[in-house]
């Protein structure tokens, strides 16, 4: 019985790895500080990775493309993979995005941006909202993402 158990469980792939870790949350320098929230968390599994929603801010927390939606997409964009660095992933990792935009008639524009800086064969599931507002209201664009990292990542300190 002992025997079926434990080919059982290695039959499981990560079964018995993942248990006692924990999610590890960073805040990549390059990114603006965060108030009441982590950029990126590592699942336990050390694969899977959650991207906080990026929106168009410099490493200062300053406003890149004010009025300028595919300034502001591009910076979204630049953020992610700047998220991803910092675990060791790419925006090739990526395979699902949630996109929210304040106004549909950007939509082409996005398209045009995202085309730029995904992979075009396998895109990301995405889902895409419109809002009325972000979190500012000069803000006209935000990206959260989740990752699967092609490699097991595991840090020792964190933030």
């Amino acid at each position: 019985m002992l025997a079926r158990l434990m080919a059982l469980l290695l039959l499981v792939p990560g079964s018995t790895a993942a248990q006692g870790a924990a999610p590890q949350f960073l805040n990549p320098p390059g990114l603006s500080k965060p108030t009441g929230y982590t950029h990126v968390v590592v699942a336990p599994d050390g694969r899977t990775v959650y991207i906080a929603g990026q929106v168009a801010m410099d490493s200062t927390g300053q406003l890149v493309g004010a009025g300028d939606f595919r300034s502001q997409a591009e910076q979204v964009y630049r953020n992610l993979g700047k998220a991803l660095s910092s675990v060791g992933g790419s925006l090739d990792d990526v395979v699902k995005t949630s996109t929210f935009i304040t106004d549909l008639k950007n939509l082409p524009a996005l398209r045009s941006v995202r085309e730029k800086h995904l992979d075009r064969t396998h895109p990301p599931a995405n889902t895409l909202l419109v809002v009325s507002s972000l979190a500012r209201p000069d803000l006209l664009i935000e990206i959260e993402a989740v990752a699967v990292l092609r490699k097991v990542v595991r840090f020792t300190g964190v933030e």
